[in-house]
């Protein structure tokens, strides 16, 4: 009979096939996590700016006083009130398109805003 003695060259292979393969690169979820915050504050602060035009725009309108502005406002909601079903849509079309031109023109002066002022954060990223 003969003794056969095991090969440790052929375990060693034997246990690198078994275990998993790591992932060539991980996600970082800290950088996710700070560009959605980034992401999401810039769109809030975006909102709060075209609702503060419209504030704006019945303050002008109103003579620059709050009493002008309510005293619009009131006429406004009047209107609004008493309109149709097509008056309505109409109105909504063209509140929803104002809203829209403005945002658009904010985040085009707010563009530099876009990306994160501190510039190591994106070198670590890379």
């Amino acid at each position: 009979m003969a003794t056969t003695f095991p090969n440790r060259w052929f375990e060693r292979r034997e246990r690198k096939a078994v275990m998993p393969a790591k992932p060539a690169h991980r996600t970082d979820y800290g950088f996710v996590l700070y560009f959605m915050l980034h992401s999401l504050g810039f769109v809030s602060v975006t909102l709060l700016m075209t609702w503060g035009v419209f504030v704006l725009f019945f303050l002008a309108i109103g003579g620059f006083s709050v009493d002008g502005m309510m005293h619009h406002l009131a006429n406004l909601s009047t209107r609004y009130i008493a309109a149709d079903a097509a008056r309505l849509d109409h109105f909504k079309l063209i509140l929803g398109v104002a809203h829209m031109v403005i945002a658009c023109a904010i985040i085009f002066f707010r563009r530099h805003a876009l990306m994160p002022r501190d510039a190591k954060v994106l070198e670590q990223a890379a």
